[in-house]
């Protein structure tokens, strides 16, 4: 049986033993470890990054995306450019950075910065035509003998860090992409997620 810690609502009146009180077990009462964050300080932060004016908002997600998820993203991304939003995300001839840096180029190429897991070149031909007039583009050589896998693996956090708030779109399958939610997580970022199925 739980212990149970009687709680006095009049404290200090008079009539206390007449006025009642409330029997509350110990086991509902909330306990803060020394080693727990500090919830306040975070969600002063989310509260801060939320009203914020222009953020910068991460766009990650699947490749494999119906047109018409396809479609939904490239208009969400579309107005959120347009509302003088920064919009970060990676390349991809097909699904969410597809549709991404689609409805960005609509609204304001200035506010898109692509981040790419390797270089230009080792992009498809249909990845490296979609960049074109993109401004913003930050490539890295340095993973160019990497699997694709893991230098994407990488560059989700690179964006992640670079981002106030998080926006994904995934399947509750997706590994890669789940491992992007928690590092957001751990890093405080406000984030959205969309399942696919």
């Amino acid at each position: 049986m739980a212990e149970i810690k009687e709680i006095n609502m009049f404290s200090g009146n008079e009539n206390e033993e007449s006025q009642g009180s409330i029997m509350v077990p110990f086991d509902d009462l909330d306990s803060i470890s020394e080693d727990s964050p500090n919830t306040v300080d975070e969600l002063a932060m989310e509260l801060a990054t939320i009203q914020q004016s222009a953020k910068r908002i991460a766009v990650i997600g699947s490749r494999n995306l119906a047109i018409t998820h396809q479609q939904i993203i490239e208009t969400l991304v579309t107005a959120l450019a347009q509302q003088g939003n920064t919009i970060i995300t990676s390349g991809g001839s097909s699904g969410t950075n597809a549709a991404a840096i689609r409805g960005a180029m609509k609204a304001n190429p200035k506010k898109l910065k692509v981040i790419l897991p390797q270089t230009i070149g080792q992009q498809p031909s249909d990845v490296q035509d979609q960049l074109i007039g993109v401004p913003n583009i930050v490539e890295h050589p340095d993973r160019a003998m990497m699997t694709l896998a893991d230098a994407s693996r990488i560059c989700n956090r690179e964006i992640i860090d670079d981002c106030n708030q998080l926006i994904c779109f995934l399947s509750h399958t997706s590994k890669t992409l789940h491992g992007a939610i928690e590092y957001a997580e751990e890093g405080h970022k406000v984030i959205t997620t969309f399942y696919l199925d």
